[in-house]
């Protein structure tokens, strides 16, 4: 993919009709120079009449120009918005394993660097086609004026994109080096800013993280910067030069070979000038199209990894609804294998045989790594099962209805986003019930709710994860998932969603499984499922005893 492929993806008519301005103000900018030309060599003509064509050429340039930038500005543009919808809309769309393998430093990357690089360089883009419109009609100018020129001209110019071609090339290897260093960058940013407590707990890691780490990061961009700038500079530099050599061979060069009158050789001269100014311009652009080119092809990269991970997945124009009539849920030999970086090996979960019904209260423990977050995301859908499958009511879920079948869950996890806004929740007393909430978690001291929009969400992490519990409570679905939420609480607040929230929701007739190690409230449970090395022990415990015992 390149910006004109892009550009014309969009509206081909603009960018048509844009290039037939341009051309047509290159053509009116070569008219000028003939007028400037004839004012200085020729007296015959009335300096009143050449002063109304020149300035009658001058406002017909500037309207072309003007049309030519306003239609390539909104065409760049929407492409640059569609494309922003586009990525944004794949990374949506593309399964959370693949995005966890894609990591979110080159996720960041691509918006904070790919991106802003692609918006400068069509921004770039009017002003290239009105100077190459330029270049063309002072061709065309020369040509008229003596034909040798031109081949003088063409010659200097090729001369000059040869060079340019030949520094461009190890030019673009650097920009790509330091492309892909900006992702080990943005890795070393985000390791800054989430470990900067042990960082600051900790000077000889602290100082290892900067030397050993961000230092050379940062400085292996600045040398490849600075070396792919290098050669551009040199490659511009050059080029500017043959430039002036263009007008000295026009100069010296023309009346020996064509023996011109002094009127052409000064109507070539002047015209020489004027294009060097549009070729320089053309050549000062080409380093922000070609940094453009490797920002493009990363964001095409990426835009195709996520498209092919999505593989068959359907994806509803509507949003999909799911039954909350439904009678059972089942994992059926289910399996989940993953990359785990820390250890370096494969971990495997299951095959889970499990099964949930409307109205029961399951909690799920087991050891750190045991696989209890990848059971509730592959019970959640968020990662589909490689072998076995998961049913609905013996419906089993696959690419076609995963995106229905989630819509029976909420969940709240244990490293969960925070939105800042009720967002996708409509109701017509959405606020009041919200400041209900607010005043049940003990909240409407620190937060309130306006048109669905939370007043602050600058609060400590127990509190932040009680408003979390508010929105999965609005939500209302008919399966919840909590993930260690009470991890952060303090006792009064553990007691609250235990003994008050939890049994409320099964009185609803909501199903609800709590990943948790508070095995002091192990007895509101009607089941409790144990994870070992990714292997459920007992998944239909049942009570014992009446003691409140349950057998694992």
């Amino acid at each position: 993919m390149n910006l004109l492929k892009l550009l014309l993806g969009y509206s081909w008519r603009n960018v048509a009709l844009a290039a037939v301005a341009g051309l047509a103000g290159g053509a009116i900018s070569a008219s000028i120079l003939a007028v400037i030309n004839t004012s200085l060599t020729r007296r015959d003509i009335p300096l009143g009449q050449l002063a109304l064509l020149f300035g009658a050429l001058v406002l017909a340039m500037l309207v072309c120009n003007l049309l030519s930038r306003i239609l390539l500005l909104q065409v760049s543009q929407q492409a640059l918005m569609d494309l922003r919808l586009q990525l944004s809309r794949q990374i949506l769309a593309a399964p959370l394993l693949q995005l966890e393998r894609a990591g979110i430093s080159r996720l960041f990357a691509t918006f904070t660097d790919d991106i802003p690089t692609i918006a400068a360089s069509l921004f770039q883009l009017p002003p290239f086609c009105i100077n190459a419109a330029i270049l063309i009609g002072c061709l065309g100018y020369i040509t008229w004026l003596a034909p040798l020129g031109l081949a003088i001209a063409i010659a200097a110019i090729v001369l000059s994109l040869s060079s340019y071609k030949l520094l461009e090339a190890p030019a673009t290897r650097y920009f790509i080096q330091a492309r892909e260093e900006w992702d080990r960058l943005i890795r070393h940013f985000q390791a800054l800013t989430e470990g900067n407590k042990e960082l600051k707990l900790h000077w000889r890691r602290r100082e290892a993280f900067v030397s050993d780490n961000l230092r050379p990061s940062v400085q292996n961009l600045y040398e490849h910067n600075v070396a792919g700038g290098r050669y551009f500079a040199v490659a511009i530099s050059w080029a500017q030069a043959l430039h002036f050599l263009l007008v000295g061979a026009l100069l010296f060069l023309l009346p020996l070979l064509a023996g011109v009158s002094s009127p052409v050789l000064t109507g070539c001269t002047l015209t020489a000038f004027y294009m060097a100014g549009a070729i320089g311009a053309l050549f000062e652009a080409l380093p922000i199209l070609q940094r453009a080119q490797v920002a493009l092809a990363k964001v095409e990269a990426l835009g195709l990894t996520l498209a092919s991970a999505t593989g068959g997945e359907s994806q509803p124009a509507e949003e999909p609804t799911s039954s909350t009539a439904w009678q059972r849920l089942e994992l059926v030999a289910a399996t989940h294998t993953y990359y785990r970086e820390q250890e370096d090996d494969y971990f495997s979960l299951g095959p889970i045989h499990l099964s949930f019904v409307p109205g029961e209260v399951v909690f799920l423990v087991g050891g750190n790594g045991s696989g209890k977050t990848t059971l509730a995301k592959l019970l959640l859908g968020l990662y589909p099962p490689e072998t076995g499958e998961i049913r609905l009511d013996g419906i089993p879920i696959d690419d076609h209805n995963r995106e229905q079948y989630r819509q029976l869950f909420t969940a709240v996890f244990s490293d969960g986003y925070l939105f800042e806004n009720l967002i996708g929740l409509d109701h017509p007393e959405l606020d009041r019930r919200a400041g209900d909430y607010l005043e049940r978690l003990q909240l409407k001291h620190k937060v309130s709710v306006r048109s669905g929009e939370f007043s602050t969400v600058a609060l400590s992490q127990g509190q932040r994860k009680r408003l979390t519990l508010l929105t999965a409570y609005l939500e209302d679905r008919p399966f919840y998932i909590f993930d260690e939420w009470a991890a952060n609480q303090d006792p009064h607040f553990k007691d609250i969603f235990y003994l008050k929230l939890l049994p409320e929701l099964k009185e609803r007739g909501k199903t609800v499984l709590v990943i948790t190690h508070d095995d002091r409230y192990f007895p509101v449970a009607d089941r409790i499922l144990k994870l070992e090395n990714g292997r459920l022990l007992a998944p239909e415990a049942t009570l014992s005893g009446v003691t409140g015992e349950r057998t694992l």
